[in-house]
């Protein structure tokens, strides 16, 4: 019995160092290789900047599959006369969304106001109505809620960003540097600019909020019925920005009190100046965008400026949002053998990013210098104790070769100088197209004023 016994524990564990035998030759599972989604990083990209010729009554509202982009920086200099309005310096659509820059210009008749772009995220999209002037005793209308609006044409080439992030409603695109996508609820009547000085954001939460100079919340708007609960803040002096720590890009809430009129929200100072506007090559503005009407060939895109001393700029950081997750690419080693090194997956730098909606550009300002290069011909300091310089031998002199960062900044000089000398053009030749518009205006007023004194002057006859 005893013998029978150890006859089968003996079997048992010849059978049991036969079976761990073949799993040492099984061949080990081919590795896997879980590579995370590439690091998506927003900076400041190229933009397409133009003067706008706004319409003289509210245009028709068109839909945009993708949100404006975060506001540019662009501080208006002093109005060049009295009544002059500030316009532009926000997000239009032709084809794409571009930037419409500021200008003071005269009201094209006596009594008009100009009315702020409008933008809302309605059903995954943005309406979009674009600043334009308005009548005396006219009110802004929002399109109805039942108003049909197909989504507008995209231009030639034009790669579609991310879709407005955020409560559906009225709102106004975020400050500049932010998060692309991210949109920021506002009130009816909003300028864009009140957020031009806040500091960037990459989430949802951030909000302007108006105190309006009323009893009521309602606001009675001709030929719209069941239109409730709009506000307008055309009687409104400031508004404040709110957001919690979590949307900011800093991890820090934010608060501030802003003036509500876009001139001055615009002149305060920005929380970074690598988002500044590009000058419009041209001084002649173009129409607002209507379906139907003739494309507008646009000037190509231009980098963002940096106004900042650049011997004391800071790089603005990187906006890199929750998502996509960023970790280094994971490696899972089979488990036979002895453990060897994880293997880079991919080279660095070879990994291309994911398509978006903007490509980091680092804006350097090139150093400027005037002084002349060095000549082998320099006369001597005298007070050093030096032999005074011989005189000039004849024949052509001869000069020390060239340096090539000299050269190269001699004409970022020129071209530095002749970029604001064509902005002072523009500048000046704005001045007199309002000058002659305000006169325009003036002498219509004037043609008026007449005609109610004759017709007063009669009826008393």
């Amino acid at each position: 019995m005893p013998r029978s016994f150890n006859a089968r524990l003996a079997s048992a564990a010849t059978i049991s160092l036969m079976l761990s035998a073949c799993a040492v030759q099984v061949a080990a599972p081919p590795a896997r290789v879980i590579v995370q989604p590439p690091r998506v990083v927003f900076g400041p990209a190229p933009a397409v900047s133009v003067y706008i010729d706004p319409p003289l009554m509210q245009p028709e509202p068109i839909a945009v599959a993708w949100a404006p982009p975060p506001m540019l920086v662009e501080a208006p200099p002093p109005p060049p006369f009295g009544g002059a309005i500030w316009t532009g310096g926000y997000w239009t659509w032709h084809g794409d969304w571009v930037w419409a820059a500021g200008r003071w210009v005269a009201p094209p008749q006596p009594g008009y106001r100009w009315v702020q772009p409008y933008y809302e995220h309605r059903n995954e999209a943005v309406i979009f109505i674009g600043g334009h002037w308005s009548a005396p005793g006219v009110v802004f209308a929002p399109p109805a809620l039942t108003l049909t609006i197909n989504l507008v044409s995209v231009g030639v080439g034009v790669v579609p960003g991310p879709r407005p992030i955020g409560p559906a409603g009225v709102f106004v695109p975020a400050p500049p540097g932010s998060r692309l996508g991210i949109i920021i609820p506002a009130p009816v009547g909003t300028a864009p600019a009140v957020v031009m000085s806040a500091p960037p954001v990459t989430n949802v939460g951030m909000r302007v909020q108006a105190t309006v100079n009323t009893t009521s919340n309602e606001t009675r708007i001709s030929n719209v019925t069941n239109v409730t609960n709009i506000t307008n803040v055309t009687n409104v002096t400031n508004v404040n920005l709110v957001a919690p720590a979590s949307a900011m890009a800093s991890g820090k809430a934010f608060e501030a009190n802003v003036p509500a009129q876009a001139h001055l929200a615009a002149a305060l100072p920005a929380a970074s100046h690598a988002f500044t506007a590009p000058v419009p090559v041209s001084g002649k503005p173009i129409p607002t965008f209507s379906n139907g009407r003739e494309t507008v060939v646009l000037p190509p895109p231009q980098p963002l400026r940096n106004t900042q001393n650049s011997a004391s700029a800071i790089a603005a950081p990187a906006i890199v949002p929750p998502r996509p997750v960023t970790t280094p690419p994971a490696v899972v080693l089979p488990a036979a053998g002895p453990m060897a090194a994880p293997q880079a997956t991919n080279a660095a730098g070879n990994q291309k990013p994911a398509p978006a909606p903007a490509t980091p550009i680092e804006l350097k300002q090139p150093s400027i210098t005037n002084s002349p290069p060095a000549t082998a011909s320099a006369v001597p300091n005298e007070h050093q104790g030096k032999p005074p310089a011989q005189p000039a031998m004849q024949g052509p002199s001869r000069t020390a070769p060239a340096d090539p960062h000299e050269a190269g900044h001699t004409d970022a000089a020129k071209a530095e100088a002749q970029h604001r000398a064509a902005a002072e053009a523009r500048v000046a030749h704005d001045r007199e197209e309002a000058a002659k518009a305000h006169a325009k205006a003036k002498a219509a007023e004037e043609v008026e004023k007449e005609k109610r004194l004759k017709a007063e002057r009669k009826e008393r006859d």
